[in-house]
């Protein structure tokens, strides 16, 4: 079984309680607040995706700005997307979006390329490009480590929320992912690291990219 595949039915399995336990994440982030401010921001009049979406809590804070669009490698999630937050979405895969080359003004993609090795980041990344419009921006998050994990280090969930699961996490490395973007021809813009929020969240320092596409 491909990894894929074993990542969509562990959010299939999970996708109920998943919009339960993380819907209303944002309320205790201000600053990833502020990033999605300006993304809807320079979306201005045209169209953001929001990649890997889950239920759909980043997407909706994104409606209220710009027109946004979700997408996910889950049903479930897409379902759940649209029955508790009305976000309009698709299902697919990072690596092969079913989108029109450069229909995008924007793109959020939040703690999704983790599940990806990196042949497949690399995928994405280029398919990210691909969709963007020219001048278009992205915004990508991860996670660089945790008190156990560094960067390289990979772990496998076998249970959430009390649903058996077999998904594959990765700490990835900024600069790497940095130069992976850079290949395929979206340059760097700003990058921030943070630290976790308390009680909030997984307690891993975390690196948000934005990058634009070259013209």
């Amino acid at each position: 079984m491909t990894e894929h595949t074993l990542t969509r039915r562990s959010y299939d399995a999970v996708a109920t309680s998943y919009a339960a336990e993380i819907g209303d994440e944002l309320r205790h982030k201000p600053l990833d607040r502020a990033l999605l401010n300006m993304i809807g921001e320079l979306a201005a009049d045209g169209i953001a995706l929001d990649l890997g979406c889950g239920p759909g809590q980043v997407a909706a804070h994104l409606a209220e700005r710009c027109t946004v669009i979700g997408l996910d490698l889950s049903e479930a999630m897409t379902a759940e997307a649209w029955l508790t937050r009305k976000v309009p979405g698709c299902v697919g895969d990072l690596t092969a979006l079913p989108i029109r080359t450069g229909s995008a003004a924007a793109v959020v993609c939040l703690y999704a390329v983790i599940h990806l090795d990196e042949e497949d980041r690399d995928a994405a990344y280029g398919e990210l490009a691909r969709v963007l419009q020219h001048g278009g921006h992205a915004l990508i998050a991860f996670h660089i480590r945790d008190a156990d994990h560094e960067a390289g280090d990979v772990i496998t969930m076998t249970e959430w929320w009390g649903h058996a699961v077999e998904l594959i996490f990765r700490f990835l490395d900024p600069g790497t992912e940095i130069a992976a973007l850079a290949r395929a021809g979206l340059e760097l813009v700003a990058r921030v690291n943070r630290v976790p929020y308390p009680d909030a969240e997984h307690p891993s320092e975390r690196c948000y990219l934005l990058v634009r596409r070259e013209d």
